[in-house]
């Protein structure tokens, strides 16, 4: 099964301005002010691009010219943005730059290191969830394991799967497979697919600990 070929898997077109972006990112001599400006203009793309895949019916208005109307689009439904704690919250900004007043949930997921295993141990989400689209956020899909566990938290919160928009920076193959095998109705926007998990089971060629690069805690 091909990647590329998933019919849930929608991958941000390779501009020259992307790639420019990623190429920075992933650096690793990138300075850390410099990192997170960039890091945040490659949020930024990504989520306008998700914004793509919800609902939308046609909606006519007037024009201040000559009385003209105008036949356009209007999302349909209501949305919520859902980070998985700590790497989300790096896109929270972008995403209320682009929504406004969105209300954002919260999931808190910490990877066992020696096991690579997602352990869940919080979730604070709006009360209607379960009528909303969701925007999943979370810049690096690797294994898959806590998208997982974040979807399984959102389908027992009453969230249906075809409402769940996976967003992330950069993903693994193996990551979405992982996560389409089990949820074929979840739709994941990413910005590149890598194609390997090293041996800790970090993305190659990756861009390291977005998390720790954003929020100035690496080693």
């Amino acid at each position: 099964m091909e990647v590329g070929d998933m019919e849930c898997v929608f991958v941000h077109p390779k501009t020259n301005q992307l790639m420019a972006l990623l190429t920075i990112i992933r650096d690793r001599d990138t300075r850390r002010a410099d990192w997170i400006f960039y890091a945040d203009r490659v949020i930024r793309l990504v989520v306008e691009h998700a914004l793509n895949f919800l609902p939308v019916a046609v909606k006519e208005v007037n024009t201040p010219v000559d009385e003209a109307t105008y036949s356009g689009l209007a999302f349909l439904n209501k949305i919520v943005g859902v980070s998985i704690i700590r790497g989300g919250e790096a896109m929270e900004t972008a995403l209320r730059s682009c929504c406004r007043n969105i209300r954002i949930g919260k999931i808190l997921i910490q990877r066992d290191e020696s096991t690579a295993t997602p352990e869940y141990y919080y979730s604070k989400l709006p009360e209607d969830i379960h009528e909303r689209h969701v925007l999943l956020l979370d810049p690096m899909l690797a294994t898959g394991g806590s998208l997982l566990t974040a979807t399984r938290v959102l389908l027992d919160s009453g969230v249906r799967e075809e409402k769940i928009i996976a967003v992330t920076v950069i993903a693994a193959a193996d990551g979405i497979r992982a996560v389409t095998e089990k949820h074929p109705l979840i739709r994941i926007v990413t910005a590149e697919v890598d194609e390997h998990l090293n041996e800790k089971k970090y993305i190659l060629p990756g861009c390291g600990d977005f998390g720790d690069r954003y929020f100035g805690t690496e080693n």
